[in-house]
């Protein structure tokens, strides 16, 4: 039975997992989709270092990523000093801080999949419209944008996955502070460390592989949802 229960600490860092996940996944969405039309739409000077630099998270080391917003983000970083002083927000240390290092590891992925979505849409339907005289914002709101909502809900999901299973950058940046910071990766690393943990952290495993599972099979089925009401228009 104890296979099928949670603990106090347990459930603490489920909760907190998907709070994190999802609060990440909605605060870096609006930025998600700016980068991909820019990306895919945006000629500019400066595009390719600006492409590398989204997707800069997906091949530096999770802790590099960690200790960079440490330096940025914490107490005494310039703009973790500003935050604090300015609006008393407060990252390093807190939950706040775990959401910001998933929200800046699934960010290439939620990029990815949006503009691929936007560089498949027709150039000469959003042309169609400017020659009706939309204007370029109306344009995107209501041709670009909804002909790209299944790459949208797919970047959306994968970055909830990988905001999901974080490690490296949160533990960097944020520690491992039960009922503040305990995610259910370093929840599951924690009973690693302890002996006799083993079934614990074997129990919190097959509890992510069915989220991680649950997201996908969401993200499936919202993404079909949303490519027949394109195909509907």
């Amino acid at each position: 039975m104890t296979w099928l229960t949670l603990n106090a600490e347990e459930w603490s860092a489920l909760r907190l997992s998907l709070i994190v996940a999802s609060v990440a996944m909605v605060a870096s969405l609006p930025f998600g989709i700016a980068a991909a039309y820019a990306l895919a739409r945006g000629r500019f000077p400066g595009r390719g270092i600006f492409n590398a630099l989204v997707h800069l998270p997906l091949v530096l080391p999770p802790v590099v990523t960690g200790f960079a917003l440490l330096l940025l983000f914490g107490r005494q970083g310039p703009l973790g000093a500003f935050l604090e002083r300015s609006l008393g927000l407060v990252f390093a240390f807190r939950w706040t801080g775990a959401a910001l290092a998933a929200a800046v590891m699934g960010f290439p992925l939620m990029v990815r999949a949006i503009r691929l979505s936007f560089e498949a849409v027709d150039k000469r339907l959003e042309q169609a419209a400017a020659t009706l005289g939309a204007p370029p914002l109306w344009t995107f709101a209501t041709v670009t944008l909804p002909l790209s909502a299944p790459g949208i809900v797919a970047g959306m999901v994968l970055a909830f996955a990988k905001a999901l299973g974080e490690f490296g950058a949160t533990i960097t940046f944020v520690s491992n502070i039960p009922g503040e910071t305990r995610t259910l990766p370093t929840a599951i690393y924690t009973y690693t460390q302890v002996p006799g943990g083993d079934p614990e952290a074997l129990k919190l495993s097959g509890l992510a592989v069915v989220l991680s599972l649950a997201a996908l099979a969401v993200s499936e089925w919202l993404a079909t949802v949303a490519a027949r009401r394109v195909g509907q228009v």
